[in-house]
Order: C-alpha cells, then sequence, then structure tokens
C-alpha cells in the first residue's frame, strides 16, 4: 500500500514539474546585437513611368502626357513635304496637346500621314493616311484622346494649328491626337473659336501652306496626289 502511495504521489509531482515547464518561457541571452533595432526595408517607390507602363492608352492619357511633357520640353517642329518645308511652334499654356504632338512625331507616327483635307480659304487638315503603318499606330496607341485646353487669347488666325475632334456623341470637346490642321484663311477661323483647342502657329513657311491648299481635291476633299509628310522635332 505505501508502495501504491509512493508511486501515486511522485506521479503527481512529475505533472506539476511538467506543466510549469510549459508554461515558463525560455529567456533568450540578450546580447548588443540583439539590442539593436533592425528598420524596417523601405518600398522602392514605383516612378510614374512604370505605374503607367511607359505606354499611353485611354486610361492614362493625362498622367502620361503630364509626365513626357516635363521629359520632352521642345516646341519646335519641322514638317518636310514635297510642296516645300513649314516650321512650326507649340504652345507651352496647351501642354497636354504640344506634349502629344511631340509624342506622336517623335515615335514616328506623323511621318506615316499626309494632308487629306483640303479646303480653300478655310483649312487644310492633317494627319491621316491609307498607309497600313498609320493604322498600326492607332491601335498601338488605342486612339486616346485629349481634354480640351481652351485658352482665351489662342484663336483660330492664320496660320493656327489645331487638333480636330467629333463632333457628335462629343459634348466635352475632347481633341483627337492623331489629326490637326492649318487655319489656310488669311482673316481666320474665328468662328470656331472654343470649339477646337488651338495649341500652336505656323512660324516659317507660310508661302508652303498656300501650295498645299492650290492641290488638286477629290469629292472627298482628300488630295489627288498625296501630299505626305515627315516631322521632326527641332528644339
Amino acid at each position: 500500500m505505501r508502495i501504491i502511495i509512493f508511486l501515486f504521489l511522485s506521479s503527481l509531482f512529475f505533472l506539476a514539474c511538467q506543466k510549469k515547464k510549459t508554461l515558463e518561457a525560455p529567456v533568450p541571452k540578450v546580447t548588443p546585437e540583439a539590442t539593436e533595432i533592425v528598420p524596417k526595408p523601405v518600398a522602392k517607390k514605383q516612378s510614374l513611368t512604370d505605374a503607367i507602363n511607359d505606354t499611353i492608352n485611354r486610361r492614362n492619357t493625362i498622367a502620361f502626357l503630364t509626365l513626357y511633357g516635363k521629359q520632352n520640353p521642345e516646341t519646335i517642329v519641322l514638317i518636310e513635304t514635297r510642296l516645300g518645308d513649314i516650321k512650326i511652334k507649340l504652345y507651352k499654356d496647351t501642354p497636354l496637346h504640344r506634349s502629344s504632338f511631340i509624342f506622336l512625331t517623335k515615335t514616328g507616327y506623323f511621318s506615316t500621314t499626309c494632308v487629306h483635307r483640303i479646303v480653300q480659304d478655310f483649312v487644310v487638315q492633317g494627319g491621316n493616311s491609307e498607309n497600313p503603318k498609320t493604322r498600326k499606330f492607332r491601335r498601338k496607341y488605342e486612339t486616346y484622346t485629349i481634354p480640351p485646353e481652351f485658352r482665351a487669347h489662342r484663336k483660330h488666325k492664320y496660320g493656327a494649328i489645331a487638333a480636330a475632334r467629333d463632333w457628335e456623341d462629343n459634348p466635352k470637346k475632347v481633341s483627337t491626337p492623331f489629326e490637326f490642321y492649318f487655319v489656310q484663311d488669311k482673316n481666320g477661323g474665328h468662328h470656331i473659336d472654343g470649339e477646337h483647342t488651338v495649341f500652336g502657329e505656323i512660324i516659317e513657311g507660310f508661302d508652303t501652306l498656300e501650295k498645299i491648299a492650290l492641290v488638286k481635291v477629290g469629292n472627298d476633299e482628300w488630295p489627288v496626289k498625296d501630299v505626305f509628310f515627315d516631322m521632326t522635332v527641332i528644339r
């Protein structure tokens, strides 16, 4: 009987010790290195260029053009044609349109296009063609549009450059980036002020503009013989 009691008491003592061990957390050895605060790794900030994938589309138009405009501040573009050259100046106070025009010039889009509409004593319009490369560019950039940048002092004067746009189902008057026109009327085209964004002007080559305006056109106002563009950003 004594042996049974002894064994029972021994078992209780052993279980009590085991329970104590499970409740007591081990105390780690403290070293100078262990007391140092290790800073959390700082996540690399994503650049705006990375954020918009470096490709313009209808969803990131403003962000892309704002960044591209800062990185590409040029305002002078040379347009070469078979009838002569035209040099244009883009306005800084229409930054999205300026940025878009520089972008499409540098990517080579405009150099695949030609004059596709002539209305004498009104406008010479360009930025389109039947070239398959033109269609490819438009598909690549998802036919993004540009918010209007109307400025009270930017009028449709002779030699002004403005952005074409759709007139139907376009209450915000957003511009197409691909097509533009020169005002060829020497009295200006002021009846469309506030309807299209004027974003630049001709500074050299008015004689070339007049030569283009005299080109024979078909019933669709497209020149019978194409007048292609070769565009270069100067400065």
